[in-house]
């Protein structure tokens, strides 16, 4: 039996991208996916349905609270349950990097609320379902560029940075209830969304591959296998931890 069936999972941030290659895997495990993005997932969708899995897709800004409540109401009537959230979320791909002198305060506000609030939204919005069943996964999504300091990227790194705090505080709160709080950390991926990109040419990609004990590009699929552990019940007893995927580029 897949280690996931039956459990209802939400993916958010999964029209492409990591976001989608997360949806594809864990459906592929048997879970029944909820998938919302800014716009429509439908290619994610059809995807995993078409390999014979189970998906819904909603449009859904993860910072606007009546919008996230909807999208889970949705979710847990379909499938009945709310066992598992991937807030993957984010902006990262649109990005320009630059030095953080010049970067608008008004910026850096929106990357805070997206990254951050998006995530804590979410959070809310599934605990009642969660509680109910007295069980849950919930795994965010942090960057090893927290644990560098990288520069040229001050608010995003500072967004992921408060996504591995939030991660540790909620899992002291709700672990009574049941509920796993835990947190992958990527490293530098080669996702869609950066393919192409002048600011993310080829030497940029293989300079972050030659500082990992495996030194070559990250793929979206590097980081799926740790996603289903932590959705799973193979994770049951390990909480407010932050996994680092990254080719052993980080070592904490």
């Amino acid at each position: 039996m897949a280690r996931l069936s039956g459990r209802g999972v939400i993916v958010t941030g999964a029209a492409g991208g990591i976001g989608a290659a997360f949806a594809q895997a864990l459906a592929a495990e048997g879970a029944r996916v909820s998938l919302c993005d800014l716009r429509a997932p439908e290619a994610t969708v059809a995807a995993i349905r078409q390999a014979g899995g189970e998906a819904m897709g909603a449009v859904c800004d993860v910072t606007d609270p009546a919008a996230v409540a909807r999208m889970v109401a949705g979710t847990e009537e379909r499938f009945g349950r709310v066992d598992g959230l991937v807030n993957n979320a984010a902006l990262f791909a649109t990005l320009t990097p630059r030095p953080f002198e010049e970067i608008a305060s008004d910026e850096f506000d929106r990357i805070l609320r997206v990254n951050v609030r998006g995530t804590f939204e979410c959070i809310k919005a599934v605990l009642p379902a969660m509680r109910r069943r007295g069980y849950g996964k919930i795994v965010n999504i942090a960057s090893g560029t927290v644990f560098k300091g990288t520069p040229m990227m001050l608010p995003y790194v500072s967004s992921k940075g408060a996504v591995i705090a939030l991660t540790r505080s909620v899992a002291r709160e709700v672990g009574s209830d049941g509920i796993r709080v835990n947190c992958i950390a990527p490293g530098l991926t080669l996702s869609e969304g950066l393919l192409g990109r002048e600011d993310y040419p080829d030497e940029y990609f293989a300079a972050a591959a030659g500082t990992r004990c495996l030194p070559r590009a990250q793929q979206p699929e590097d980081l799926t296998g740790t996603m289903g552990f932590l959705l799973s019940a193979e994770s049951d007893f390990m909480t407010g931890q932050t996994l680092v995927v990254d080719g052993g580029s980080v070592m904490h």
